[in-house]
């Protein structure tokens, strides 16, 4: 007899797992018989108009709630069944299942709990007894429709005769797959309006084949929505091979067991909408494998080993963050150990955490957590914001157990915390970078760490070996830390360490595995680069000497910041984005776009430049700018809100309005900013690393009611390589480990260098450190540095570059020490007393680049003579390598101020070498462009029009009319002699623009 590989051999695997037998097995035994954790269920006792088991939900009822019931019996002896029925039919219409399974429901004088909670570890007995009561069970064949009879659903999995989950099978063997079949079956053959499928009547429903699993908690016929509902296979979508059975078993003999369903239901399952609004606007939230499975394992871990901790999830935008911290969040404060040795002295039925602190940068989590616990917990008050150090304190001391707060707001609220080593803490970071491993986190660590010193004991020794190992991550903190972009320093603190001294993350969801799961959209699939073609000449007649590496730097940057080269790249932003993103109505008209820019004073200029542009068209379309602080640009002070003309706060809120179309930002916005709409990227800043991979990730989210797909993307670099976009992409793709720990031993060799240039004296460093964790007043600490200050900026016969160095060194010790002190496995207490020595002398140590003046002088000495542009690259898909990255750790070189002998040349070399790498393209050499630009000037200046409908037209919008059409004339008289030019002209908008921008400048001044 060969193998069984059609589809009923599918539902008999999962039913003979989930009730130790099939239907088949009992045709011989029609009694159900619970062989499994689940209880055999009978098509026949299903009851389609109330979508309820009645055999079942009777006999939980009977053998639970006996005494409830008999209050029903007895007022209404004929019609108790009915009139339970039509309350609990009522109820599930308007409010759902999840409402019901977590409220019970109440009819008459009777109340029924419909589903008894798992117990936690602290559960009396008679808890653990009743959620053994629970009837959880399986149906093969269920018929479903009131309407067609005939209608089956493959799988039905019951609470007490309530359905939780509805299963469609397939089987790819036989050519029928869930991915499509499944799915199709959902869509087109299912009724959505039968009381079993209509939305909230049960939690989800999943198309499942040997090999995926899909899910939806809303059917809507043609507009159902499935997500993937899978483990992932190398790092990518899918299931790894299975090699005890199908790739799907995890499905039933992991998630869809009892104690894993009840879990699921109690905290996961949520219900999102107003509380007003009717059950069909609202969405039902189900966990998706990843998120299910991370929170699982983190609980889990944290129970089995204790408080002091360290866990990086390495969790890629689209894979639902803020839900998988929610969840987390409120299961870790019940959490509880599971041995004596993990409680910590405490009772094993004690939580293991004292309070949950949740450190983000996004202000929207604290609402979400605070209306997803509402659904959680019977203990409504648990939540609390903290914004200052009162807040934070009272928060710890009022029992809150979950707080909330800022990345921006830590430091500043952890300062002055009393010693808080007798509670315990589990720390929740949002988006771990760089910036948790300086100052800020260390003073969260030291508010949470015990002090080791004795309180009697004056000791400064013990004072600072106490302020160094509180900073390191105490016993009695564990930290979760949650980010899609691990660096090496985060590795480094958070990641688990391998026994061959790599660390890699606790837990992984891949950017490859949520693009290809379709969570989030391939950035990098559209993909077009430009280069700028510069030419800049003298305006003097002298030819000084500059130091030529930095006057090259201030050149370019002299070039980018022009408004002749904000002005042209404006252009073409705009007319892309007209013809490209507005014109063909993408999204429905509603797609969007945000400029990126290399600093504020550029971010004006390209604001100022669009919103001219857009009114001079006519275009009904707006920009807004984004930006903090003030800045002064032209004489003129700006701000965010000046600009947009309503306040920063609402400018997040305000560019989701139809009529806001362009956001122009320089770094704000960049991370944690998540807007749908956005489509397309005008990218005018270097990108590297971490901040490329974040600033152009804006444009990744999913929108499936407006139809976003991968196409729709659009990303134009005016600035960055593909390589190097490409290079800051592949570490984050699958994959990210360090290869190593951090050697810590260059901290030595710049303290030495510190050391021997004689700014301070040790004991100075002693008596400082001493007196400022004694607490002494400001005053007495400011002598001490203002001696060694005043020694760097008077006393001392320093050159100006040795001052530079010294500065430059001083910063580079406090960064590396400030970020590798939590971590390291031992204390130098030197490093530390140093440490915090310097930190109060740098901001008064005075010195400034010795070459700035000239280098000031050097701007006055150049003019922008020619500007250009041409398209090198065209919707490229860069295509990531989907193999592990290793990183390796920061290992910093302890270099000072130009290490190596300082470059000079004269004016005329250094214009020379500019112009030779900036100005190449449109000839053989510069000369060459040179002649074919002003051939092209001289000849619009000889059109018969050029006087009449140029010089003399007042009309802004005429002359450049006129002026096209002249261009226009003078390119085709000229394409026999220059092919290639008039070629490039004709086929790059880009090189167009800029090739005309540059020529209206040149008749415009004169030159």
């Amino acid at each position: 007899m060969v193998t069984n590989t059609k589809e009923v051999a599918l539902e008999q695997a999962i039913q003979r797992h989930l009730t130790g037998t099939t239907t088949e097995d009992l045709a011989s035994h029609p009694a159900p018989v619970n062989h499994g954790y689940f209880q055999f269920g009978r098509p026949s006792d299903f009851d389609a108009q109330y979508a309820i088991d009645t055999r079942l939900f009777w006999e939980f009822l009977e053998n639970t709630q006996g005494k409830e019931l008999a209050k029903l019996q007895d007022q209404s002896p004929a019609d108790w069944q009915r009139k339970i029925l039509e309350r609990f039919d009522r109820l599930v219409k308007k409010n759902g299942l999840l409402h019901l399974l977590k409220k019970g429901l109440a009819v008459d004088d009777a109340t029924f709990t419909l589903m008894y909670a798992a117990p936690l570890a602290s559960s009396a007995a008679k808890v653990h007894e009743n959620f053994a009561a629970n009837i959880f069970s399986a149906t093969r064949q269920v018929r479903y429709s009131e309407t067609n009879p005939g209608e089956e659903i493959d799988m039905v999995l019951f609470v007490n005769g309530l359905p939780l989950i509805t299963v469609e099978l397939k089987n790819a063997w036989t050519g029928q797959t869930a991915r499509y079949h499944g799915q199709k079956q959902y869509r087109d053959g299912r009724d959505a309006t039968q009381p079993l499928l209509q939305f909230g009547r049960a939690l989800v429903h999943m198309a499942v084949d040997t090999d995926e699993v899909f899910m939806t908690t809303k059917l809507a016929g043609p507009a159902t929505f499935f997500l993937p509902f899978n483990k992932g296979h190398n790092e990518g979508e899918g299931n790894p091979p299975n090699p005890n059975g199908h790739k799907t078993a995890y499905l039933w003999e992991e998630v869809f067991t009892k104690e894993s369903l009840a879990g699921i239901i109690q905290h996961f399952v949520l219900l999102e909408g107003k509380a007003t609004d009717p059950l069909a606007k609202k969405s039902m939230i189900f966990p998706r494998y990843h998120q299910l499975d991370v929170v699982r394992r983190l609980l889990w871990h944290a129970a089995t080993n204790g408080v002091g901790q360290s866990y990086l999830i390495q969790h890629s935008a689209g894979s639902g963050k803020s839900n998988s911290i929610t969840w987390a969040a409120y299961q870790l404060i019940e959490t509880y150990p599971v041995s004596a040795s993990v409680a910590g002295g405490k009772g094993l039925d004690q939580p293991l955490f004292d309070s949950v602190i949740v450190v983000t940068d996004r202000r929207l989590l604290d609402k979400q957590l605070r209306d997803n616990i509402k659904d959680f917990s019977e203990v409504k008050n648990i939540v609390a914001p903290a914004m200052r150090s009162a807040d934070l304190k009272s928060a710890l001391e009022n029992g809150k157990k979950i707080i909330i707060t800022t990345i921006q707001k830590f430091p500043f609220i952890i300062e002055g915390i009393a010693d808080l080593s007798d509670k315990r803490f589990a720390v929740i970071i949002d988006e771990a970078h760089s910036g948790q491993s300086g100052s800020a986190h260390d003073n969260m660590n030291r508010a949470m760490g015990a002090s080791d010193a004795d309180p009697d004991e004056d000791d400064p020794q013990d004072r600072i070996l106490a302020a160094m190992q509180s900073r390191k991550m105490r016993g009695n903190a564990s930290y979760f830390a949650f980010t899609a972009t691990p660096k090496n320093t985060t590795l480094e603190k958070f990641g688990e360490r391998q026994p061959d001294g790599s660390f890699k993350a606790f837990h992984l969801y891949s950017m490859k595995q949520a693009i290809e799961e379709g969570f989030i959209l391939n950035v990098l699939a559209n993909y077009t680069t430009y280069k700028s073609y510069y030419e800049i000449q003298k305006s003097i007649a002298d030819n000084p000497l500059f130091d030529t590496k930095k006057a090259q730097k201030k050149l370019r940057a002299y070039v980018e910041r022009s408004q002749q080269t904000i002005n042209t790249k404006a252009e073409i932003m705009l007319d892309h984005f007209i013809e490209q993103v507005v014109t063909p109505k993408k999204l429905h008209g509603k797609a969007k776009g945000m400029v990126v820019t290399q600093n504020i004073e550029s971010a004006i200029r390209y604001y100022k430049a669009l919103t001219k542009l857009l009114a001079d068209r006519g275009y009904p379309l707006k920009a807004l700018i984004a930006f903090s602080g003030e800045k002064e640009v032209d004489g003129v002070t700006h701000t965010e809100a000046d600009m947009n003309g309503f306040p920063e706060s609402d400018t997040r809120d305000k560019f989701d309005e139809d009529e806001y179309r362009l956001l122009v930002v320089a770094n704000k916005y960049l991370t944690g900013f998540d807007q749908p709409k956005l489509t397309t990227m005008y990218v005018d800043k270097k990108l590297q690393h971490v901040l490329a991979v974040q600033a152009l990730s804006r444009l990744n989210r999913s929108a499936p009611k407006l139809g976003k797909r991968t196409e729709d993307l659009f990303i134009l670099d005016f600035f960055n390589d593909v390589a190097d976009i490409k290079s800051a992409f592949d570490p984050f793709y699958t994959v990210t480990t360090l290869s190593s720990a951090t050697d810590v031993n260059v901290l030595h060799e710049i303290k030495d260098a510190l050391d021997t240039v004689g700014i301070y004296e040790w004991q100075e460093v002693e008596d400082f450190v001493a007196r400022y964790f004694a607490g002494d007043d400001a005053q007495l600490l400011s002598p001490i540095i203002d001696a060694a200050a005043d020694r760097f900026n008077h006393q001392l016969d320093l050159a100006d570059n040795d001052k530079i160095d010294f500065k430059i060194k001083a910063r580079q010790f406090v960064k590396i020490y400030g970020q590798m002190a939590s971590i390291m496995p031992f204390e130098v207490v030197e490093w530390e007393k140093l440490f915090w020595f310097l930190k109060f002398l740098i901001p008064k140590l005075h010195i400034t680049d010795p070459d700035q003046d000239m280098l000031d002088e050097l701007l006055e000495a150049v003019d922008l003579s020619s500007y250009g542009l041409e398209r090198t690259r065209l919707n490229q898909d860069i295509e990531l390598d989907a193999t592990p990255t290793e990183l390796d750790p920061q290992n910093p070189n302890p270099r000072g101020y130009r290490d190596g002998e300082q470059e000079r040349d004269p004016l005329d070399d250094i214009i020379h070498t500019f112009n030779e790498r900036w100005f190449q393209g449109w000839g053989a050499t510069p000369e060459e462009q040179r002649v074919k630009f002003i051939n092209v000037v001289n000849g619009i200046r000889a059109h018969p029009d050029f006087t009449e409908k140029y010089e003399e037209n007042t009309d802004p919008y005429n002359r450049g009319l006129a002026l096209e059409k002249m261009m226009q004339d003078v390119m085709l008289k000229r394409r026999k002699e220059e092919l290639e030019l008039y070629k490039l002209f004709a086929s790059d908008p880009a090189f167009k623009a800029a090739w005309s921008q540059s020529i209206e400048t040149v008749l415009r001044t004169g030159m």
